[in-house]
């Protein structure tokens, strides 16, 4: 993709994002339909993941300025909403931050060929942060049990002693902790709290979800999330890397360091990460280490998957749906989003593995 172009998909992202919401990201793309002839004819429809709506948006252009008869429609509904409606026959792939399970890519979708199973292949990796409004508070260090006891309820104020050890240079206020979560079921929250349960097991016992377990103040996606910690006050919340521009972020510790995100660190923990075992070879599913104390990772990561059949009914829509992927983990298309929202590329072997999942897509 040519530099003018990559400029032009990240403005319009980011420009829509502000005005209109995340919901209208996915019209940016439909309307960047380009002059080049393929043999590529038709239109798919996908939906899920909001964290991954930027980088779908980056990734759907390329396909349409590439092949002008090809149209993509994506609706960032969320990773809940995208994972039900493709298993309904709804959706041609789906987005999810959260894999299906062993039953679910079993039962495959209405779309599939009779037989076939769905796969999970993981192309958007990043880091998930945690952005904080707190009066008087410019840098914020915390570890695994204090994000636990922020969000479970049980640090209820900002100078609890937990939180004072840890910023000894801060001048944290004596005011209510407000900690806001995902609302609408999502794959993001499943990824925050599988990060709790095994990096803080005892005062985060619950085990993984996409629906946050505790009370606090709830908003609906990771563009809510952003607006309710934004325009609150003494507020913290979790969102993906891609939301965090301009708000003030916590620094996580792992091992005995405190340790800023990036994408580099974050790529380092899911090559570090090993795999669930699947009977499909082609169902790839991190195992993501979230205790790791190693240094050079940052734990509390999101691995985004694209869902779809490993075999359709519609041998039309296997095509499209092969070549687009194989653009998304491709070496070009995972630097485009990563230049487009920070994500965090996918490694040379991993990549190599993922596009050979891809192509098994018939």
């Amino acid at each position: 993709m040519e530099k003018y172009e990559s400029t032009t998909v990240r403005r319009c992202a980011r420009v829509l994002a502000m005005i209109v919401g995340i919901s209208l990201l996915s019209a940016c793309a439909a309307n960047e339909q380009g002059d080049k002839e393929s043999n590529l004819v038709g239109t798919l429809s996908g939906g899920g993941s909001t964290a991954q709506a930027v980088a779908q948006d980056t990734w759907i252009s390329h396909i349409q300025r590439n092949n002008s008869r090809v149209t993509i429609e994506y609706d960032p509904a969320g990773s809940g909403a995208g994972k039900v409606q493709f298993l309904a026959g709804a959706f041609s792939y789906a987005a999810s931050d959260a894999a299906l399970s062993d039953e679910e890519a079993q039962s495959g979708s209405p779309r599939c060929a009779a037989g076939s199973e769905a796969i999970n292949l993981p192309v958007y990796v990043s880091p998930l942060v945690l952005i904080f409004n707190v009066d008087g508070v410019e840098r914020l260090q915390l570890d695994a049990a204090a994000v636990a006891g922020i969000f479970n309820g049980s640090i209820e104020r900002w100078n609890d002693p937990a939180l004072v050890a840890l910023n000894p240079d801060a001048e944290l206020p004596d005011e209510r902790v407000v900690a806001v979560y995902r609302s609408d079921d999502s794959g993001t929250t499943e990824n925050f709290t599988d990060y709790l349960h095994q990096a803080a097991p005892a005062e985060w016992p619950d085990e993984p979800s996409n629906t946050f377990p505790y009370s606090g103040e709830g908003a609906q996606g990771n563009s809510g999330v952003v607006n309710a910690v934004g325009t609150g006050s003494n507020t913290i919340g979790y969102v993906d890397a891609s939301r965090a521009e301009g708000k003030s972020v916590a620094s996580l510790k792992v091992g005995g360091s405190f340790v800023d995100y990036s994408p580099e660190a974050a790529a380092a923990i899911v090559d570090a990460s090993p795999l669930l075992e699947r009977e499909n070879g082609s169902d790839i599913v991190v195992a993501v280490d979230r205790a790791s104390t190693a240094a050079g990772v940052y734990p509390l990561v999101l691995v985004s998957y694209v869902i779809a059949c490993q075999t359709y009914a519609d041998a039309g829509e296997a095509v499209l749906v092969k070549a687009f992927l194989e653009h998304v983990a491709s070496p070009e298309g995972q630097s485009d989003a990563a230049e487009s929202t920070g994500s965090a590329p996918l490694s040379e072997s991993f990549t190599d593995r993922v596009l050979d999942a891809v192509r098994t897509i018939g």
